[in-house]
């Protein structure tokens, strides 16, 4: 296919479908002032078998229908939705620069807020910003009514110093009931029609009471997040927030991965127009948006599982055989509750295969300052055994040895005495918190070029640049990062398709079911 633009006409991007042909606009979308699509075959030559001049013709004939049809690459496509606005909010940050908090790891907390404010409406009508600094006293940077343009905002925080001294929240939230959502402050009249919205950061136990306080705050409307980070006393961060806890409370290791919540306070205050437009969703391939709410559906070969969000990526044919190993850190910054997590992590991946002799085989590592095996690839016949012994994994709790740990893979997971499979694809997940403490870049080089597809997972205090140099070709496919453990469930749900082997498009088999596909086509609009 060649796309020939017009002059002075940019080509649209396509949208990228499974199968032979690209997805094109439905009838009546098509825009005859862009680019024009060239198709060529390539005639067989002769003495050509008739089977393969019927193939060809239908290829042919079928592209062209596809102009002007919905195509046979899954769904038809969706339009792009707008983007979402922000609802007219009152919001006021109360933030932490007690003596606890390092200069360097105050501007980290600026660059947080900087990062949400970039993603409001901010205007008279619309959303307006206050700031509170507290330590021992309180500080008011400035109100509600102080600033109505995003450039005056962010100007305004970058000039913010931090107080350096105790660590009084309960007072910083009673300033904020009592005058920054007072009138005489710029905040608004409660109402439906806009939210009141605290964001509190803290690094620390407070040095007075919070409950009561919080709950006075929430009683008069004010929904409040409570941020924690380091060593913060997560009891008190439960008591300040709003319910649900899950939502209002969040947790990061240190300051510098702060700004990863940026997306989440963003959504937060987003007025959803269109949920697939925005990614506001949980469609494992394809969201389709409805008024207020949007449906899934899956690309042409895969089915809608029953939770209605995710897709059967492996059906267990003959093309779905892998040997696929976890490689999971165990570090003591993972933390107990952390870990439990993760081994949902893993069960969750477990569920999307087809576990058998000749299907899919797991094999699970586990590493902190040594390597150890769960259980070597082909241990376990099916997934119910595969999940009990995940299950079980006891949590080492030491060091971050993951040079050590890939060397491992290498040598020792992927080797026939461990079950692997000559010929049979050979596919690694690693899973990690944070900075590696030994060398990682030779052995990360060489499980990729032995044809190992490498996926790298990093949580919290994860470094991406390593991430990246573990994960395969392209690198944006194969590296995932979050800042909170409660969310990897959505990784998994990503990994879930991508580690399947998909079919070669190129392959006869794949060409006649084409066929048989086109020719359905042409029987229906004969019809």
């Amino acid at each position: 296919f060649l796309l020939v633009p017009r002059p002075s006409v940019p080509p649209p991007a396509l949208h990228t479908c499974q199968g032979l042909a690209p997805c094109l606009p439905a009838e009546g979308q098509v825009n005859t002032s862009g680019p024009r699509l060239l198709l060529a075959t390539l005639h067989p030559a002769s003495g050509s078998s008739t089977a393969m001049d019927r193939i060809f013709s239908a290829l042919l004939t079928s592209l062209l229908l596809l102009l002007q049809s919905y195509g046979v690459c899954g769904a038809p496509p969706q339009p792009r939705g707008t983007l979402c606005r922000t609802k007219p909010t009152d919001l006021v940050f109360v933030i932490d620069s007690s003596r606890s908090v390092r200069p360097q790891e105050f501007e980290k907390v600026k660059v947080f807020m900087s990062r949400v404010i970039e993603g409001l409406d901010v205007g008279p009508n619309s959303t307006r910003v206050g700031v509170i600094n507290y330590a021992s006293a309180i500080k008011n940077e400035f109100s509600l009514k102080t600033y109505q343009t995003k450039a005056g905002l962010l100007q305004a925080v970058q000039r913010i110093e931090p107080l350096s001294t105790g660590t009084m929240t309960g007072l910083a939230i009673q300033f904020a009931i009592s005058r920054a959502f007072s009138d005489s402050e710029g905040a608004r009249v409660r109402s439906p029609n806009f939210n009141k919205v605290a964001i509190v950061v803290t690094d620390g136990r407070p040095q007075d009471g919070v409950q009561d306080v919080s709950a006075r705050a929430r009683a008069a409307g004010i929904e409040i997040f409570a941020i924690g980070v380091g060593r913060v006393d997560m009891h008190t961060l439960r008591q300040i927030a709003s319910e649900p806890l899950d939502d209002h409370v969040d947790y990061v290791e240190s300051y510098s991965v702060i700004e990863k919540l940026t997306h989440k306070f963003q959504e937060a205050f987003c007025v959803v127009s269109d949920l697939c437009a925005t990614g506001d969703h949980d469609c494992e391939q394809i969201c389709i948006s409805t008024p207020g709410a949007y449906k899934c559906a899956c690309k042409e070969g895969f089915t809608l599982n029953n939770d209605g969000k995710t897709c059967s990526a492996c059906s267990g044919g003959s093309g779905s055989a892998l040997d696929l190993v976890f490689l999971i850190d165990g570090s003591k910054s993972v933390r107990p509750e952390n870990f439990e997590l993760v081994k949902k992590f893993i069960n969750q991946i477990v569920d999307s295969l087809e576990v058998s002799d000749k299907q899919a085989q797991v094999g699970l590592v586990q590493y902190s300052s040594s390597v150890r095996q769960e259980f070597p690839l082909g241990q376990f016949k099916n997934k119910q055994d595969i999940k009990a012994a995940v299950k079980k994994m006891a949590y080492m709790e030491k060091g971050t040895m993951t040079g050590q740990a890939l060397k491992y893979l290498i040598d020792s997971s992927f080797s026939v005495i461990n079950g692997a499979r000559p010929g049979v694809p050979k596919v690694g997940i690693v899973f990690t918190d944070g900075r590696s403490q030994d060398y990682i870049t030779d052995a990360a080089k060489k499980a990729k070029d032995l044809g190992f597809r490498m996926f790298a997972v990093g949580v919290g205090n994860a470094v991406e640049d390593e991430l990246r140099e573990i994960a395969s070709e392209p690198v944006a496919e194969h590296y995932f990062y979050t800042a909170d453990f409660r969310t990897i469930s959505k990784i998994g749900k990503k990994l879930q398709m991508k580690i399947c082997i998909e079919e070669d498009p190129c392959e006869c088999k794949s060409i006649m079911k084409f066929q048989t596909k086109v020719e359905d086509l042409i029987n229906s609009l004969q019809q």
